[in-house]
């Protein structure tokens, strides 16, 4: 081991920026002579291909060229959309729909797009006509070389799978400017690997809903070690409106076109990398709280749910997942 990767060598430092409409955070273990500046603009520098190529806010990014593509058009995809629209295909496909990255007719027709006012309740027939350009099985996708053709009216969304992609990117680039410790995090999505100056390993508060955080009394503080590891959250805490007295969650049921019923207040997910867990947060989050944990338990996936029931939270998580709570 090298004088500078022992912990009694390293020091602790702190960049962050913006990225996705977000803030994005890192802590790292490193010598006190690293050059911060230039770390910071090779992390940055991630962070906006990520954007100049997923974000649907953007008029030149290439989702939103593939979004406005006439049916037969075709367009090769750098290797980062390549590998995020891979990943976005596998979950679709195993969580039987409940993740889809064409969702964004939805999102738009509920007024929660890159281009909407306000959250709405569309009526019915915006509904239908949404409905009807959705279907992750209608993508026509190669990667070999990466390629997507535009069957017609379809439109990618992948804000749900984007954010985690980023941490993955942000992570694997300080591995290879020789960082040997970091926890990352990306508008709330986590990454940690190695160790801080003190010889620990990263460990990270699960995020929770405002209720449970005054209602400490009833579940303690669930705190997780990251070492190789990444936790995702998802869950109406963040986003939802309320309309004529019903509270609609902004995560969406790609299946049925509307809000997640009685969404949970939190699903967090713990996976190998960051990508993975944002993905299977916001799928375990449609399937609903029972749905959800009989599929990730069946599955092996380590998720918690924390939902209302009569006024109070209710706690469930798998047995992969209280594998990963700190003692």
């Amino acid at each position: 081991m090298s004088a500078v990767s022992e912990p009694s060598a390293l020091a602790l430092h702190s960049l962050g920026g913006q990225t996705m409409g977000t803030t994005w955070s890192v802590r790292l273990a490193a010598a006190p002579s690293l050059d911060l500046h230039a770390l910071h603009a090779r992390l940055q520098g991630e962070l906006d291909r990520i954007v100049a190529q997923m974000s649907t806010w953007r008029d030149d990014s290439d989702i939103t060229r593939y979004n406005c593509a006439v049916a037969g058009q075709a367009q090769d995809l750098p290797d980062e959309f390549s590998t995020v629209l891979a990943c976005a295909l596998d979950i679709a496909e195993r969580s039987g729909g409940a993740y889809d990255p064409t969702i964004a007719p939805l999102v738009d027709a509920w007024g929660f797009g890159a281009h909407a006012a306000a959250p709405r309740v569309p009526d019915e027939e915006t509904l239908a006509i949404a409905r009807a350009h959705v279907g992750w099985r209608r993508l026509r996708a190669a990667f070999a070389p990466p390629r997507l053709s535009q069957p017609g009216g379809l439109r990618l969304d992948l804000s749900a799978i984007a954010k985690g992609y980023g941490v993955d990117r942000v992570a694997a680039r300080l591995r290879t400017s020789g960082i040997p410790g970091a926890l990352v995090e990306v508008g709330g999505e986590l990454h940690g690997y190695g160790i801080k100056p003190d010889g620990q390993r990263w460990r990270v508060l699960v995020e929770s809903a405002p209720d449970e955080e005054a209602d400490g009394a009833r579940y303690p503080p669930r705190v997780v070690v990251l070492d190789g590891l990444a936790i995702a959250t998802s869950g109406d805490r963040w986003h939802h409106f309320d309309h004529g007295g019903t509270r609609y969650a902004h995560t969406l049921d790609p299946r049925s076109g509307r809000p997640v019923a009685q969404a949970a207040a939190a699903v967090s997910v713990i996976a190998a990398d960051a990508m993975q867990a944002d993905a299977w947060a916001t799928a375990l989050t449609v399937m609903g709280t029972r749905d959800g944990h009989a599929f990730a338990r069946a599955r092996g996936l380590a998720a918690r749910f924390v939902t209302r029931a009569d006024g109070t939270l209710e706690e469930t998580m798998t047995p992969a997942f209280e594998a990963r709570l700190a003692a």
